[in-house]
C-alpha cells in the first residue's frame, strides 16, 4: 500500500494525464460528428440529383413494359425504383411524406405480388380477373377514407406542402396497387386518373422530371388497360372453348 504522499502524487498524475487526453478524445468526438454530417448531407445531395429521378424514370418504365406484358419480373424494377422514390420524397427539399408512405408500401406490395404471381405460375400463367361495381365501391370507399385520415395525420404531425393533394394520390394508389398485385383488369383505370393527377402534384412541388415520368406513366396506363382487356378476352374465348 502506498504512503498518504506518494499516493496523492500518482492520482494527480492520472488526473493530469486524463487533463491531457479530455482535448484528445473531444477532437476526435467533434470530427466524427463533422465527418457524419458531411456524409449525410453528401448523401442527400446524390438523392436530391436529377439523375436518380432518370434512374428512377428508367427503373419504371422497364417495370410498366414488364407488367404489360404480365411479366413477373416487372415487380423486381419496381421495388428497386420504389426504394429510390422514398429516398427522394424524403429529401429536406421535397418533405412529400405521404409519396415516401406510398413508395414504401409500393416496396411491400411489390414483394406480395411477386410472391403472389409466383404461386399462381407454378399452375399456370396467373389470369386476369375482373371486379364487381360494389367491389370497386368497397375499395373506392377504404380509399376515400384512407385519404381523409392521411391528410389529417400529416397536415398535423408533419411539415409536409400539400397534404391533401399528397394523401389524395397515397390513399387510391394503395388501392390501385393491391388491384394490380390480384392483376384486376380496372386497376389500369385508377392508375390513368392517379398519373394525371400526379403530373400537377410533382409540378407543383418542382419534381420535373417526376412530372415528366408520370405523362409517360399516363399513357403506359391506358396502353396497359388496352392490352390486358385484349389478353382478358383471349382468356375468356380460351376457358369457353375449353
Amino acid at each position: 500500500m502506498l504512503p498518504p504522499a506518494q499516493f496523492d502524487n500518482s492520482q494527480n498524475r492520472m488526473l493530469s494525464k486524463g487533463a491531457e487526453f479530455s482535448p484528445f478524445f473531444i477532437r476526435i468526438a467533434s470530427r466524427k460528428k463533422v465527418l457524419l454530417s458531411r456524409m449525410k448531407e453528401t448523401f442527400w445531395q446524390l438523392v436530391q440529383h436529377p439523375y436518380t429521378e432518370w434512374i428512377v424514370l428508367g427503373l419504371n418504365l422497364i417495370f410498366l413494359i414488364l407488367l404489360i406484358k404480365e411479366d413477373i419480373r416487372c415487380w423486381l424494377f419496381g421495388i428497386i425504383a420504389s426504394t429510390l422514390s422514398v429516398l427522394v420524397f424524403l429529401s429536406p427539399n421535397v418533405k412529400l411524406y405521404s409519396e415516401a408512405l406510398l413508395y414504401s408500401v409500393y416496396v411491400v406490395l411489390g414483394v406480395y405480388a411477386w410472391i403472389h404471381w409466383h404461386k399462381s405460375s407454378e399452375t399456370g400463367k396467373m389470369p386476369i380477373q375482373t371486379w364487381s361495381f360494389q367491389a370497386h365501391v368497397k375499395y373506392i370507399g377504404i380509399g376515400i377514407a384512407s385519404w381523409v385520415m392521411l391528410a389529417l395525420f400529416f397536415g398535423r404531425f408533419t411539415d409536409s406542402e400539400m397534404p391533401w393533394a399528397d394523401a389524395f394520390s397515397t390513399a387510391f394508389a394503395f388501392v390501385a396497387t393491391y388491384l394490380e398485385a390480384r392483376k384486376i383488369l380496372r386497376s389500369w383505370v385508377y392508375w390513368i386518373i392517379l398519373n394525371g393527377f400526379s403530373i400537377w402534384l410533382y409540378q407543383a412541388r418542382d419534381l420535373k422530371v417526376m412530372s415528366f415520368m408520370m405523362v409517360g406513366f399516363a399513357l403506359f396506363s391506358v396502353l396497359g388497360l388496352y392490352q390486358w382487356h385484349k389478353s382478358y378476352r383471349n382468356q375468356v374465348t380460351t376457358s369457353t372453348a375449353d
